[in-house]
């Protein structure tokens, strides 16, 4: 990125609604962004910054941005990534060391940069790639420049990353590879209200395996700004299981984009849980472009407080015979507000297609808002297609069973939160993962620990 677009980044303007980004001191970030000596880096970054500077911040009379409101972002005195030496909280390295303990291939990142000293990686299989991706921008490695054209931002932030993205993870498994381990990139915000920008980048061979976890922790009162895209690509018969756990300080922005390509007979299966943060949007998208793919798409988002989360999902069936489930819940306290638009495409020739989507919610408490709209657009004949969303309160009836069977009024209440967020926890496949996040929704419930003796 060279200084001219750095000086218009640092005085673009954005409308009327939100503040300037005059104090954004962009002027030493290029020495900082990896691969800023590579000619076809600084080339992505430098056009990237103009989409980003030609379009600006997404305002809500965007139909994409209807219900979700990002002036927030744009009032923070700087976007730009700092380049602070990692260092976390004790907190965040005992969990960095808990997780270490676990069999696992382990990433860590504190405030968008890799640490060495707080990963472990282990032992690597035959057919495994698992890198920082400064470290191969830097040297100019053998990253396909598509990961960083145009046509791979689904979003205007995903142009924003593009053109400021610090580190993230590059994972390629060659054909036939098979991870007996998951993969966990684990992003530390410290708390100091960074603007963060991971990228990761997954190339999966044909016919392999392997899990992936994200994992965004920060601090209570975190006031981070968190942009990060991963690109998948799934080559014939290859199968990805991909974990998202958003567990963000309270003041903290997260927006993220996760985009599969998939050839024939490939397999994702997406798990997204939203279980902080104080603004959260999720895009996550598929593309099924060969016979016979299969897709999954499960989430789960806890909401309390004033916290808003947006979900927004695609799911592109451009080849025949191909199967695509999506199942969101939604349990929405305080004056918490839930955003969820699950769109399902079956192009033309894409016959035989067998795709459903749902969405339900529960609503506990008067000023909790949802706005959910699930969509299916058909071009094709022959095909099996269902979609339907529900909003609700917990049900009398089973309130009353409890009661009657001993169980308190606080204690009933809780059981059955748990039990409509637990059918999409149990979705996960990896077992210290689902515990984690089956503690931490027990954690968000008034007889959390009851709930535990039950169980």
């Amino acid at each position: 990125m060279d200084m001219q677009c750095v000086k218009r980044l640092s005085e673009f303007e954005m409308n009327a609604q939100l503040a300037s980004w005059q104090n954004m001191a962009l002027g030493r970030v290029p020495q900082y962004l990896p691969g800023h000596a590579v000619p076809w880096v600084a080339k992505a970054r430098q056009s990237a910054c103009e989409r980003f500077i030609a379009h600006g911040f997404p305002s809500r009379i965007e139909e994409e941005w209807k219900y979700t409101d990002v002036a927030a972002i744009g009032k923070r005195t700087s976007l730009a990534p700092d380049y602070i030496p990692p260092d976390p909280s004790s907190e965040a390295a005992l969990l960095a060391w808990t997780l270490a303990q676990e069999n696992i291939h382990l990433m860590v990142f504190v405030n968008g940069h890799y640490s060495s000293e707080l990963s472990a990686l282990g032992a690597l299989p035959i057919g495994m790639r698992l890198e920082s991706l400064a470290e191969l921008l830097d040297e100019d490695a053998d990253i396909p420049e598509m990961y960083f054209d145009q046509s791979h931002e689904h979003t205007i932030f995903a142009s924003l990353n593009n053109a400021l993205a610090t580190d993230g993870t590059v994972l390629m498994l060659a054909p036939d590879t098979v991870l007996n381990k998951p993969v966990y990139l684990l992003f530390i915000a410290s708390g100091h209200g960074a603007a963060i920008y991971p990228r990761n980048i997954v190339i999966a061979g044909k016919n392999s395996r392997a899990t992936i976890i994200e994992h965004y922790f920060g601090m209570l009162h975190a006031h981070n700004f968190t942009n990060v895209v991963t690109q998948i690509n799934l080559d014939a018969g290859a199968e990805l299981q991909h974990c998202q756990l958003i567990q963000e300080g309270s003041a903290a922005f997260h927006i993220a984009g996760i985009h599969a390509e998939q050839a024939a007979g490939s397999r994702f299966d997406s798990h997204s849980f939203a279980l902080g943060g104080r603004l959260v949007r999720n895009d996550i998208s598929s593309r099924l472009n060969g016979e016979e793919c299969l897709c999954n798409f499960d989430g789960l988002y806890l909401l309390e407080g004033k916290q808003h989360a947006d979900h927004h999902t695609r799911i592109d069936h451009l080849a025949p015979s191909g199967t695509s489930r999506e199942y969101y819940r939604g349990i929405l306290d305080g004056e918490s507000h839930g955003v969820f638009n699950g769109k399902v495409i079956v192009h033309p020739h894409a016959v035989k297609t067998d795709a459903h989507q749902s969405n339900q919610n529960i609503l506990l408490s008067r000023q909790a808002e949802i706005d959910t709209k699930p969509q299916l657009e058909i071009f094709a004949d022959d095909v099996k297609c269902t979609h339907g969303a529900t909003v609700g309160q917990l049900d009398d009836d089973s309130l009353f069973y409890l009661r009657s069977r001993g169980v308190d009024a606080e204690s009933a209440r809780s059981l059955l939160i748990y039990g409509f967020a637990n059918d999409i926890v149990q979705r996960v496949e990896v077992p210290d993962l689902r515990t984690r996040i089956e503690h931490l929704v027990l954690n968000r419930l008034p007889q959390g620990e009851q709930i535990k003796e039950m169980l």
